[in-house]
């Protein structure tokens, strides 16, 4: 009997931005944990923001199942990727193992995050202060991509996070960035949904970026761009912006 061919292609640098995109663009996940009673995993939905290097993050209760899971054990699994019309298995999604880290208050990084998720999150203002939230960053350690019949992929946990020296600075600097740019062009955000072919909906803004690229977002829309290099600093992130809403198609 023959071998039968592996299902599994060679992971390119396509597959490696469609996985980026599916993670960066998702606004909520199926989070996968193991039971600490019966070892059995337990999945549930909760909201996604990403951190400055791309990590995904999470808010979530202390009182919850999840979070007593991950307390136990810090294993868990994403699943991202929104279905279409039609076949839902026949858009992408992206299943990712990863390991949790809390992020408490007072963390180095605890403020940065809670800026970054607000900017997808707002209506989570009304709860993410309470004592018994936390953060997790859950740091990806391997992956699976299905970008469709046929497109199998597996990834290394370094191919979804963003390796640049520039990720602080560009994270100290990014608010003041983006408020700049907006004030020297208030249609900036329209324009760039009108040239990434955003669904139609109310005002788009700006809701994020990073090295990487961006976030635009309206009302339950969310769009992420990836750059084709990585950005130096904030500077050289708003003049790319610029170019993709006011260059010439």
């Amino acid at each position: 009997m023959k071998d039968q061919p592996s299902p599994i292609r060679e992971t390119d640098d396509d597959a490696r931005k469609l996985a980026r995109v599916l993670l960066r663009s998702a606004r909520h996940a199926a989070l996968a944990v193991l039971d600490p009673e019966t070892g059995f995993p337990f999945a549930s939905r909760v909201l996604l923001a990403t951190d400055i290097d791309g990590v995904p993050v999470i808010l979530v209760s202390r009182l919850s199942a999840h979070t007593k899971a991950l307390a136990n054990d810090p294993r868990a699994s994403l699943l991202t990727g929104e279905p279409g019309k039609g076949d839902p298995l026949a858009y992408g999604r992206l299943t990712t193992q990863c390991l949790v880290e809390p992020v408490e208050r007072g963390h180095a990084f605890h403020e940065r995050i809670r800026t970054r998720f607000l900017e997808r999150h707002d209506k989570a203002k009304l709860y993410i202060d309470f004592p018994d939230f936390l953060f997790f960053r859950l740091n990806p350690k391997q992956a699976s991509l299905n970008g469709g019949f046929g497109r199998a992929y597996r990834l290394e946990g370094n191919d979804l996070i963003i390796q640049s020296p520039a990720n602080e600075a560009i994270a100290a600097t990014a608010a003041d960035a983006v408020r700049d740019l907006v004030e020297r062009h208030p249609d900036v955000a329209e324009r760039l949904a009108t040239r990434l072919k955003a669904p139609e909906s109310g005002s788009w803004r700006i809701c994020g970026i990073d090295p990487a690229g961006f976030d635009i977002i309206s009302g339950d829309f969310l769009l992420r761009y990836e750059f084709e290099t990585l950005a130096v600093d904030s500077d050289h992130i708003c003049s790319n912006i610029s170019k993709i809403a006011y260059s010439i198609p």
